[in-house]
């Protein structure tokens, strides 16, 4: 496993976290994260030599972190601007805190995300070259 690069492309996540609090409406909000995960996948293809799925799976999963903990943090500049979002919290069968309820539902999104990440990066290694030894 190339942990180096699993956390680099993490970093894509923690603009996103970041720039989803406020910056970024939710309806152009997907358009980013297809960019991320095509070009994340395209790097994991040309720089792993092995094991496609679970690095993209694991990236996905550090993301939710960062997205996670930042939804958390910042949960109040997020949901006034983020209305869906605080009218599904309202619909939610359980009773619990807002915030408690992204805590559990973020490594849910992580591990989903993450097959979805997976399968790009896998689809990616098998047609990007790989990048030359040094």
């Amino acid at each position: 496993m190339n942990w180096k690069i699993i956390f680099q492309l993490s970093v894509f996540g923690l603009i996103m976290a970041f720039g989803t609090v406020s910056l970024i409406p939710e309806k152009i909000e997907p358009l980013f994260w297809l960019f991320i995960f095509c070009f994340c996948a395209f790097v994991i293809a040309r720089v792993c030599d092995r094991k496609y799925f679970l690095h993209g799976f694991c990236v996905s999963l550090v993301n939710s972190i960062w997205i996670t903990a930042a939804h958390i943090i910042f949960y109040n500049s997020y949901i006034a601007h983020h209305p869906d979002m605080a009218q599904m919290g309202d619909k939610m069968p359980l009773p619990a805190h807002p915030r408690l309820m992204m805590l559990i539902m973020g490594p849910v999104f992580g591990c989903g995300f993450g097959l979805v990440l997976g399968l790009f990066s896998w689809i990616a290694s098998k047609i990007v070259a790989k990048k030359p030894a040094t």
